[in-house]
């Protein structure tokens, strides 16, 4: 009597590939940095491309998957191989990174919504011309801020921290964080109605 043992062969390329994939998470869980490294190659281009379809931007794409790694790397010790295959796991990274990604872009352009708002009581968006304007003019003017109110703004703005969160990270009284925040805010809107006018008289 023959057995059929097709999908048990330890020779098919199916069974290899998991075995593979099955090193390179023991590896991982070893904290073994080339193991680590094989699976960046291994499911790097996959989380890009699901960062690049979901952002439509390369660039924040590039910036989610160092970001998928680094907490795959940091977090390894959370991965259950009973759960479910490493792919998997990466994947539900990606899926959360990318989910951050979204809300502090919401966030950045919350940021222009309000500084532009406040400088002439015009909702943001109606003038498209004005808004690719009030974009430059706001990225420059956050460029031009003293260093501690840079700091305070981008980490709130970028890295979707709170006020709490930022005075934990930087050391800075919490009092001390909410009055650089007032004040870069004040500073922002100063340069876009600035900005504007020159722009006028141009």
């Amino acid at each position: 009597m023959t057995t059929n043992t097709r999908h048990t062969d330890p020779r098919s390329p199916a069974t290899q590939e998991t075995r593979y994939e099955d090193e390179l998470a023991r590896g991982l869980l070893a904290a073994d940095e080339t193991a680590f490294a094989a699976v960046y190659r291994r499911w790097g281009p996959l989380v890009h491309t699901m960062a690049t379809r979901s952002l439509g931007d390369t660039y924040e794409a590039e910036d989610v998957t160092q970001q998928v790694f680094l907490g795959a790397w940091r977090g390894r010790n959370g991965y259950r191989p009973e759960r479910g295959p490493l792919g998997a796991w990466l994947v539900g990274i990606t899926r959360r990174k990318i989910v951050d990604a979204l809300a502090a872009r919401t966030k950045r352009l919350t940021l222009i919504d309000t500084v532009t708002h406040d400088a002439d009581g015009r909702p943001h968006g109606e003038d498209a011309p004005n808004e690719v304007l009030d974009r430059v003019l706001l990225i420059d003017a956050l460029s031009r801020l003293p260093h501690s109110q840079r700091e305070v703004l981008c980490l709130g703005f970028y890295h979707d921290l709170t006020q709490a969160q930022i005075a934990e990270r930087t050391g800075m009284p919490l009092g001390t964080v909410k009055s650089h925040t007032r004040r870069g805010l004040h500073r922002l809107r100063e340069a876009v109605e600035q900005g504007r006018a020159d722009e006028n008289a141009a």
